[in-house]
């Protein structure tokens, strides 16, 4: 179940070098006019979910299949980014982003571990710098950046902005399985030569810590210390190709090791034993033209070692802040693909005005728990469809509503919803 959202974020420039660079990845465009950027996106979401919220609607599902409605109004992000050309090649961006509208810790009640509330904490301090780094550019091909970087694996990291996607929510698989937005420290190569664009990364490791049943490494990026550990290290790749006219075909992936990223780093058991090795492959693209938007994904992970995370000792402590004897899946996967048609470009006084009305599809299917051994877990085996509209009246604000229904396994209940939002995205400097 996902929660809506009201964000505010910034579209990248042409100093962030993210991979929306033609018609195919963005319905909205802009230029640097100024040494000084200021930007941002948002959406505001409102949702009715005709499913139980119970703690035990999946252990058991007779006894809920009639339980009540429930709704939610939600602030995701609020993000604002500023980012300064000192020339010469030498340029700054940072993204600072404040989540659900609060300070970085709430309660929580945890299903994992039998519905007990619990104080979570997401990420140290009241924000969260989803992007701070200092970049100097050599030429179109070769450009280098140092600090806190969005790891674009997958569709939904690489294009997260609320234009990028038609349904009120992210797109709920690769949500679910991986980080996202997923930002970690590290070090960047990327840059583009003809219709080629390359993005090579070393980035600070998950932590094994942080991974859990129902999310596989989604959380694994997080740390609710004062700083980012790495002890352990990985590495993201991207290729882009924007060959055929308003097509981006994209092809992305992610190595590193997991146990043993963790403070203080325990020299016994488990994590000084076993690595943790976590592969994910990824492949997208979209196609934006002839008044078509066409998108998808598809993901594929793997983490090793997986039966030995329930003995990792801070997994075992009750004390630290991590997920407790949370059993998690050696694979998991998520696909999807959405389309949507401009119904206002076939009338000529709404198409000159600039007013679009895209009615569109998705389907998804996604299991963070895709492992053979892993049956027991199967209501994380969703197949998700969705249908709606969305509205943009003037370039870079979009309505939102769809309807979504999630099918699970015969034996539990299906999950329907009712969504509804606003978002934009734009430069305001």
């Amino acid at each position: 179940m996902k929660r809506i959202v009201f964000t505010l974020f910034i579209i990248m420039s042409c100093l962030t070098g993210t991979a929306q660079e033609n018609n195919a990845d963005s319905i909205s465009q802009t230029k640097k006019t100024s040494r000084f950027s200021v930007g941002g996106y948002g959406e505001a979401s409102f949702t009715r979910n005709f499913f139980s919220d119970h703690v035990s609607r999946y252990s058991l599902a007779d006894e809920h299949k009639g339980d009540p409605s429930h709704g939610r109004f939600d602030i995701p992000h609020a993000v604002i980014y500023l980012g300064y050309d000192f020339g010469k090649g030498w340029s700054l961006s940072t993204e600072i982003e404040f989540e659900h509208g609060g300070t970085g810790s709430a309660y929580e009640k945890e299903d994992e571990e039998g519905g007990e509330w619990e104080q979570e904490t997401e990420k140290g301090g009241e924000v969260e710098l989803e992007q701070f780094w200092i970049q100097k550019s050599f030429a179109p091909y070769a450009n280098i950046k140092v600090g806190h970087l969005v790891v674009p694996v997958g569709l939904n990291n690489a294009h997260h902005e609320p234009l990028n996607f038609f349904t009120v929510y992210r797109p709920e698989g690769e949500n679910t399985i991986l980080p996202s937005t997923w930002h970690q420290t590290g070090v960047d190569f990327w840059g583009r030569v003809g219709d080629w664009r390359y993005e090579v990364q070393f980035l600070a490791g998950l932590n094994a810590d942080n991974f859990t049943t129902t999310g596989w490494i989604h959380k694994g990026a997080a740390s609710p210390l004062e700083f980012e550990i790495a002890t352990k290290y990985g590495t993201s790749l991207r290729i882009d190709n924007y060959s055929l006219k308003g097509l981006r075909l994209g092809l992305s992936g992610y190595y590193g090791h997991s146990i043993g990223n963790s403070y203080p780093r325990n020299k016994n058991g488990v994590d000084s034993e076993y690595k943790g090795a976590v592969a994910v492959g990824s492949f997208d693209f979209t196609y934006n033209d002839h008044n078509w938007i066409v998108r998808g994904q598809a993901d594929y992970g793997y983490l090793g070692d997986a039966e030995q995370l329930n003995y990792i000792y801070n997994r075992i402590n009750k004390k630290s802040p991590y997920h407790h004897s949370s059993a998690v899946s050696q694979n998991a996967f998520a696909y999807g693909v959405e389309a949507g048609y401009d119904l206002f470009s076939q009338i000529r006084k709404l198409r000159e005005d600039g007013q679009k009305l895209y009615l569109f599809g998705r389907f998804e299917h996604y299991n963070a728990c895709a492992s053979s051994n892993m049956e027991k877990y199967d209501y994380n085996n969703v197949k998700r469809m969705a249908w709606g509209i969305n509205y943009h009246p003037v370039k870079g604000v979009v309505v939102k509503a769809d309807y979504s229904h999630r099918f699970l396994k015969s034996r539990y209940n299906n999950e329907p919803s009712l969504n509804l939002g606003i978002a934009y995205q734009g430069w305001f400097l």
